[in-house]
């Protein structure tokens, strides 16, 4: 009797296992293709220990079909090793990682040789590089032999379009890691102008640092998987003001699909991401100035019917094209697709 076959096998290899990148982007797809027989290993990567780390895990580069990196950079030379034992490579990633983050919104981003350099190099060791929106695919084609863009997908389902029942028409809401609260600087005044004229009005903020504000009523939710989709639920009007530089130009808007999936209309800067995903005047609203976020949060806030009537089309439109649902298949589709390729 001739012996089955071996699995197939998929590595991947992350900073963080429970980081919101690898939570949303790749982590989805990982029971899809073992229920189809592909045994898939999560490996969590040491900062540091450069070298080291990869040498540790030779055996597994040489027997695992496919190297999934997540959002992950080498450092220079330990490109080749991969390069050398492993079979096929993918790049995944969804920020402008080949940039230091500005230490505060406006300020230019560090654009150091040796981020370009470990960028290109991740890049050009991979057989596929799966970006997350357009800006950072036409950042890898210089390097990367196939790009394909891949949104971060939303599981819609988790979401209540309805808001519990519990909506009023006077709450703001913004979700975000701590280190882009300070982005809400940007539109505080005009949140206070607002709050002058409309005294019941809040701003809701999901996360793990609040902005310490005595003009505005700043409703604190400490951020977990539970809180944040409750409490979105609940809000009126989504919020994602950025500045506009190459480090706000790489994000991928994911506070906006959350919005969108929950049923609300939102009001976002003009920028990057954010122009794909809002789909001006029919599921939310772009702003340029403080004037344009305060007329178009204005309006909003006083009519109910609006809002009601862009949240329902946010919905359609998170369902359509960014659920998991519809995502999810593709990434896998692609991961397939690139682990039964002939070796280079």
């Amino acid at each position: 009797m001739l012996d089955s076959p071996a699995p197939r096998t998929i590595v991947f290899w992350t900073p963080d296992p429970d980081a919101p990148s690898f939570r949303h982007r790749l982590q989805p797809t990982v029971p899809i293709l073992e229920d189809a027989g592909t045994a898939c290993t999560v490996d969590r990567i040491p900062s540091g220990r450069y070298f080291r780390r990869v040498i540790e895990r030779r055996q597994q580069l040489a027997t695992c079909d496919l190297l999934v990196l997540a959002k992950l950079k080498l450092a220079v030379g330990e490109d080749r090793l991969v390069r050398k034992w492993a079979r096929r490579v993918i790049f995944d990633f969804d920020d402008a990682i080949y940039l230091r983050r500005p230490r505060s919104p406006g300020q230019d981003p560090d654009t150091s040789a040796l981020r370009w350099n470990k960028f290109a190099r991740v890049c050009r060791l991979s057989d596929l590089v799966i970006a997350c929106n357009s800006t950072l695919a036409d950042q890898s084609r210089t390097w990367g032999r196939r790009i394909e863009v891949v949104p971060t997908p939303v599981e819609c389902s988790a979401y209540d379009p309805a808001g519990r029942g519990r909506r009023t028409g006077r709450v703001l809401v913004w979700v975000g890691m701590p280190e882009n609260v300070a982005y809400l600087e940007m539109i505080r005044p005009v949140i206070a102008r607002l709050r002058s004229e409309h005294p019941d009005l809040r701003l809701r903020v999901i996360s793990s640092h609040f902005p310490d504000w005595d003009d505005i009523a700043i409703e604190r939710i400490e951020w977990s998987e539970e809180t944040e989709t409750r409490y979105i639920d609940t809000a009126d009007i989504g919020l994602m003001p950025l500045t506009e530089d190459a480090w706000a130009s790489g994000k991928c808007a994911f506070k906006l699909l959350q919005y969108k999936a929950a049923g609300l209309p939102s009001v976002a800067t003009d920028v990057g991401t954010n122009r794909e995903v809002v789909q001006h005047g029919e599921d939310g609203f772009l702003a340029t100035s403080p004037e344009q976020w305060y007329e178009h949060l204005r309006r909003l806030v006083i009519d109910a019917d609006l809002r009601r009537a862009m949240g329902m089309s946010a919905r359609r439109h998170a369902l359509d094209a960014y659920d998991r649902s519809v995502v999810v298949p593709r990434t896998v589709s692609l991961i397939r697709s690139t682990m039964t390729d002939s070796a280079p």
